[in-house]
C-alpha cells in the first residue's frame, strides 16, 4: 500500500507544499485537515493517525518518540517520521518522496524514521 503521511502541528508547511509540488500525487494531509492543533497531546495525534493509517511527520524530537514507543506497546502505528530543523525544506521534501517512491507503507509500521 502506498504511502499516506500527515503533517504534524509543529512541521513547516512549506515542507509539504514542497514534497507535493515534487510530485502532487502524494497523499500528504495538512495538520487543519485532521484538526490537529496546538495543545493535543502527541498520544492523541498518534490515535488519530493510526485510525487514518498515516504517517506522522513531525518536527518533534523532543517528546514525540516517547509518546510513540508507550503508544506501539498497546497498539500499531503506521510509524513516525522525524524531521531535523536543520534540514532545508527541499531536502526535507526530497526524502519524503523518496520514501514515498520507494518503500510501501506496511514497511515503516511500528517504527520511527530519522531523516536527518
Amino acid at each position: 500500500m502506498k504511502i499516506k503521511f500527515q503533517a504534524d502541528n509543529d512541521l513547516d508547511e512549506d515542507i509539504l507544499r514542497a514534497a507535493k509540488r515534487l510530485q502532487p500525487g502524494m497523499d500528504f494531509q495538512r495538520a487543519p485537515e485532521l484538526d490537529l492543533h496546538t495543545g493535543i497531546p502527541d498520544p492523541e495525534v498518534l490515535r488519530l493517525c493510526a485510525e487514518q493509517n498515516r504517517i506522522l511527520v513531525t518536527h518533534d524530537r523532543h517528546s514525540m518518540p516517547n509518546h510513540f514507543i508507550e503508544f506501539i506497546q498497546h497498539q500499531d502505528s503506521p510509524g513516525v517520521f522525524i524531521i531535523s530543523r536543520k534540514l532545508s525544506i527541499g531536502k526535507a521534501a526530497e526524502w519524503l518522496l523518496l520514501y514515498w517512491i520507494a518503500s510501501e507503507a506496511e514497511e515503516h509500521q511500528n517504527q520511527i524514521i530519522d531523516i536527518p
